[in-house]
């Protein structure tokens, strides 16, 4: 697909570094068990394994002489002359699975283990099921022609679909992407319906209620966001636009002379040398982003400008579930520190992106800190154990908020802390409550914790 051209270039905010994020476990586990699920041999594997979202089902790639097949919780499939690299993937509930899988000069998606229209080629990584894990779609080939495949059914053949724009709406009931309608120019074909064309498209989303469609366009020099059709302001510059939690209102950065700002319902707020980091507030009347002035960066909420620092950490804006508190990290000489409701928290030599975390009931917040090798959690600005590293994942609040976890190591030891923990499959396996001794899976037997 092709790009807008001179997109609006957004200041530099840095991220920290040495630490990786993964997603929290949605309920709190009080007893730890472990479940063989299959046996692996790593001589047999063509691919890594893939689990399930559930972490109750794993599949790979398997040689089966000079062919391969897919194997599914210990369950060989029929082999095939070669299947997709990268295309093996379960549905968002678990219970299905889908694979690229290619016979002869031929490729066709498997479902269920049940072969669909065969094709010259299939688009790579375009496979997916719906949000409700009912539906299939992916993009194909036959002679110069691609298309989109929904259920099972074709769509207009178009010379060019847009690689990876393929989306379902967050209810499951619509399908969008980005085609190119004729030699030069290109529109959002939602439900099967090409929108108005344009030099270039891209940042095509749905609303999260799935009635909305946005995305950012450009003809010749100018760059502008489209809303359910309509065309916004045109500007030098645009970001790519997002919804509010309640999809009523639509957020982005734009560029003219006088500068980057923020327009949100069509509004436009201050201008500023740079713009980034821009969220919405789970209620979705509040709007914060990071905004740079000469030398120094700030977070501006609901239009009011928050103290100056030398650099506002990317991505790293927080704001709590009840959308009354913000936070966020900064810099300061060489440290860097915490700011929640405006107050500085202690400084250290670094902060984990991607970690600020308020509790569900939002009283209480945490964060991975570092100082020198060490990492750590801060927790209502305490500070735990020093940990030669904090394992993948954040510090977890528990639902209702009393107590929380996460995962470190000490040396080849692991550990999680706190009440319970979730392992991590493939690579942690929770043994009992308490402060548990964590080890790593063999490769040779796959638990479930």
């Amino acid at each position: 697909m092709r790009s807008p051209n001179s997109l609006i270039l957004l200041f530099p905010l840095l991220s920290a570094t040495g630490f990786t994020q993964t997603s929290a476990p949605a309920a709190e586990r009080r007893t730890v068990s472990e479940k063989l699920i299959c046996h692996l041999d790593p001589s047999m594997l063509a691919a890594y394994p893939v689990s399930s979202p559930d972490s109750r089902r794993v599949a790979y790639v398997a040689p089966v002489g000079r062919k391969f097949a897919v194997v599914v919780d210990g369950k060989e499939g029929k082999p095939y002359d070669d299947i997709g690299g990268g295309s093996l993937i379960f549905s968002p509930d678990g219970r299905r699975v889908a694979y690229e899988a290619q016979i002869g000069a031929k490729q066709f998606i498997v479902v269920d283990g049940k072969e669909e229209k065969r094709y010259d080629a299939i688009g790579a990584g375009s496979l997916m099921f719906s949000p409700d894990s009912r539906r299939v779609a992916y993009g194909a080939q036959v002679g110069a022609k691609q298309f989109i495949v929904v259920d099972g059914k074709e769509e207009k053949r178009y010379d060019v679909i847009g690689a990876g724009t393929l989306i379902f709406s967050p209810d499951s009931r619509r399908v969008a992407y980005e085609a190119r309608v004729d030699a030069k120019q290109f529109a959002a074909v939602v439900d099967g319906k090409e929108g108005q064309s344009y030099d270039a498209i891209d940042s095509l989303i749905f609303s999260p209620d799935g009635q909305r469609v946005a995305y950012r366009a450009q003809v010749g020099e100018k760059q502008f966001v489209v809303v359910d059709g309509k065309e916004e302001k045109p500007y030098d510059g645009a970001s790519a636009p997002i919804f509010s939690p309640d999809s009523r209102r639509v957020a982005y950065a734009a560029k003219l002379a006088a500068g980057q700002f923020v327009v949100v319902g069509a509004k436009e707020e201050k201008p500023y040398d740079g713009i980034g980091g821009l969220i919405f507030s789970p209620d979705s009347r509040r709007v914060a982003y990071a905004a740079k002035l000469a030398a120094k960066q700030f977070v501006v909420v609901d239009g009011k400008e928050e103290k100056p620092y030398d650099l506002i950490f990317e991505g790293i804006i927080t704001i709590s579930p009840d959308s009354r508190r913000v936070a966020y990290g900064a810099k300061v000489g060489e440290k860097a520190v915490v700011v929640v409701d405006g107050k500085e928290e202690k400084p250290y030599y670094g902060i984990s992106a991607g970690t600020l975390i308020f509790s569900p009931d939002s009283r209480r917040f945490a964060y991975m800190a570092g100082v020198g090798e060490k990492q750590f959690v801060v927790v209502d600005g305490k500070e735990g154990k020093l940990y030669d590293g904090i394992g993948a994942g954040l510090p977890i609040f528990s639902p209702d908020s009393r107590r929380f976890a996460y995962m470190a190591g000490v040396a080849e030891k692991q550990f999680g802390r706190g009440g319970w923990q979730r392992g991590t499959v493939l690579r942690w396996l929770a043994e009992r409550e308490g402060t548990y001794r964590i080890r790593r899976c063999q490769c040779s037997s796959l638990h479930r914790g």
